[in-house]
């Protein structure tokens, strides 16, 4: 795999690794209509009139110079302002080895790698790790947090959380990077425990009873589970179950698979089971074989060209050296059984995951669901990487109403519906296209035999469609309304002749936010608007061509936004990851509030600040807004090389010279924070705060 240098850490490889366009479709650039399009909207302002500059900002520079960038703030006449929805004062932006929040709130470490999650289960113990420890403690780089309540008072519930993947050498004393010394230090038992730290763990938490408003994990709870790579058995379903190119030798049905790989981000159903969406799929398989150039050899598999399409193999892990299943010389389509979006039923421990072929398979970033007008169940999804593809699924069927407990009840939602790929047009229109076989080129006669090729190639399917490749669409979330608002990370490889109007600027290195209002309303809408929220990054540099409210603050400025959410009142939280070039904004990563409503439409406020080199991810509030769950991954390890008194390439570094308040018995790791205001009350809310959604 690539990454930015032998001494690095894996986290930032990773970043390194979604780098690398892999979309072959970017000759249907939208440049030649952006003055078009950036002249419509100056003489039509916008019903957010408060940023109507906001799509004119590449006409501007391009006849004024960048110099008047930072000049539009300026002339915009000041007026009385409606007062923040967002009740707390900001945190001010910095770089340290802790986790910050306002004043009045209380930030407290409900659970980090390691920590036992059943009444057995051994205290951790980073010298003495086990596969079969692992299995019963909480797994390694914590991402999505869904909370689904056990009680009418939500004060005792099940959180859902994610393990992305993980660092040799953050995890294992001694080892450091494993991908750079050709795994010469793994063996099968420190795959089994990396394998153990993947996946999922479901836990139950209830309310403190000590009057702080906080929470504790019940260790003791028969619902208590790990879902891994390791040991899961899952079930596929959906149009793409049983087809040829998901048989393979451990499997020849097609129809059940160990594990999940790399679940990033994900969502909740209606009826409470939990999403877990598989994203960067293709760095745990490796092949043998080497072409001239050193190259993984491809020539002999027949699936080269879709290989190649979703970078098989990708060879950042050890795992094909122990398990033929992740060789791809060995088992060529146990591939194609990742990428999906896996859905569990959290409240039965006994029950079987299932992977839903009908949502496609890419790189999905998350599985974010809502309900249209009618009641069929949408789901929005990311393809995380640079110039992929943001995607919609709608089921055929309606949800019943009332909603039951019973997954099975709704499961046909999951398996019957159609995909559709996003094109953002130049006149701010937005198109869904539907990924249906048969549907313009997906023929036979262009590589679609079957619907079920549409969905494990869906990214070709979409290059054909003529999708809008976009700057790594990440979360992307719907409000209920009509409305989603869609996280577009970064993209440093789009160059000038391939800026669109909905990914404005080259070799962006900040992201942008779109905000997307479907057709009437309707979520399941197959056409709609879209407009860009916010263009992030320093708005005081005016060559970085940031956009935000005339009001930001120094601190309430971000970038590379990630994931996000709504809380209880219907306000837009945005969480960062900055990879390794947090260094180039100089701020951590934290969590914002944003708005999106009124006159302070386009200003965002600092409320959570990560420990430096760690990503924020996940956020998630209970439904009644009182707390709010935070995935603090890899503390310590992305772009820390780069300041000053934080360089460390290895969590086990030496303490005296490395890391700031380091303990060798308790190294920093990867942590669920859950946030509450001293008092009581909902996060960042005045005490009259109505609930609008």
């Amino acid at each position: 795999m690539t990454g930015p240098d032998p001494t690095g850490n894996k986290a930032e490889a990773f970043e390194a690794e979604d780098d690398l366009p892999r979309n072959p479709n970017l000759t249907q650039t939208l440049g030649h209509v952006i003055a078009a399009r950036h002249a419509q909207a100056a003489s039509q302002p916008t019903r957010r009139g408060l940023l109507q500059g906001l799509l004119g900002v590449s006409v501007i520079q391009g006849l004024l110079g960048s110099s008047a960038l930072a000049q539009t703030a300026a002339i915009r006449p000041a007026a009385a302002r409606q007062p923040s929805r967002f009740a707390f004062d900001e945190l001010p932006w910095g770089n340290d080895a802790h986790h910050h929040v306002p004043a009045g709130y209380r930030a407290d470490i409900l659970l980090r790698w390691g920590d036992p999650i059943t009444a057995g289960a051994p205290d951790f113990d980073v010298t003495n790790q086990s596969a079969k420890a692992q299995l019963q403690q909480f797994g390694y780089n914590n991402d999505y947090i869904g909370f689904t309540p056990l009680n009418a008072e939500a004060s005792r519930g099940l959180l859902c959380v994610n393990h992305e993947y993980t660092n040799e050498e953050m995890m294992f004393p001694g080892l450091g990077r494993q991908d750079r010394a050709g795994f010469s230090g793994m063996t099968r038992d420190l795959v089994e425990i990396e394998m153990a730290a993947h996946g999922g763990t479901v836990v139950e938490i209830s309310r403190r009873h000590d009057g702080s408003g906080g929470w504790q994990v019940q260790r003791d709870s028969p619902l208590n589970r790990r879902i891994t790579p390791l040991d899961t058995a899952m079930t596929l379903d959906g149009p793409a179950v049983g087809h040829p190119r998901l048989q393979t030798p451990e499997d020849p049905s097609g129809r059940s698979v160990i594990g999940t790989l790399n679940n990033c981000a994900g969502g909740m159903t209606p009826w409470g089971t939990w999403l877990m969406a598989e994203e960067n799929f293709h760095g745990y398989f490796c092949s043998d074989r080497r072409d001239a150039t050193g190259a993984p050899d491809l020539s002999d598999q027949p699936e080269a060209r879709q290989m190649a399409r979703y970078g098989i193999p990708g060879g950042w892990y050890a795992w094909g050296q122990y398990f033929d299943r992740f060789n791809i010389d060995k088992s060529p389509n146990e591939a194609n059984r990742f990428g999906w979006v896996v859905e569990v039923d959290p409240r039965d421990p006994l029950s079987t995951p299932v992977k839903h072929t009908a949502l496609g398979r890419f790189s999905h970033e998350g599985a974010e669901t809502c309900l249209s007008a009618e009641g069929h169940l949408v789901i929005y999804m990311g393809d995380d990487a640079r110039f992929e593809y943001l995607y919609k699924y709608v089921s055929h069927d309606t949800l019943s109403d009332p909603i039951s407990q019973d997954p099975a009840a709704h499961r046909h939602l999951l398996q019957d519906g159609t995909l559709y790929v996003a094109r953002f047009d130049a006149d701010a229109s937005l198109t869904w296209l539907p990924l249906t076989h048969g549907t313009g080129p997906l023929t036979a006669q262009n590589g679609f035999a079957s619907q079920a090729d549409v969905l494990i190639d869906a990214r070709l399917a979409a290059d054909a469609l003529g999708a809008t490749p976009m700057d790594r669409p990440e979360d992307a979330q719907p409000r209920g309304d009509g409305v989603a608002y869609v996280m577009l990370t970064n993209n440093s490889r789009r160059n000038a002749d391939q800026v669109d109007a909905a990914n404005p600027r080259a070799k962006s290195r900040f992201g942008h936010i779109i905000e997307i209002t479907e057709q009437a309303g309707d979520h399941a809408a197959t056409r709609g608007t879209w407009e860009i929220l916010v263009q992030c990054g320093d708005p005081k540099i005016a060559e970085v061509g940031a956009l935000w409210h005339p009001t930001i603050s120094d601190s309430g400025w971000f970038a590379a936004p990630d994931n996000c959410t709504f809380d209880a009142e219907g306000r837009l939280w945005v969480a960062t990851d900055q990879g390794g070039r947090w260094s180039k904004t100089g701020k951590s990563d934290g969590l914002y509030a944003l708005e999106t409503e009124g006159d302070r439409r386009g200003e965002a406020r600092l409320f959570f600040r990560c420990p430096v080199g760690a990503e924020l991810c996940g956020p998630c509030f209970t439904p009644g807004g009182d707390s709010l769950f935070l995935a603090v991954q890899h503390p310590g390890t992305d772009g820390t090389k780069a300041l000053k008194g934080f360089e460390r390439a290895s969590t086990f570094d030496d303490p005296a010279t490395r890391w700031p308040d380091f303990d060798p018995q308790m190294p920093p790791r990867p942590s669920v924070v859950v946030i509450t205001k001293l008092g009581g009350g909902k996060i960042a809310s005045s005490p009259d705060a109505a609930t609008t959604q």
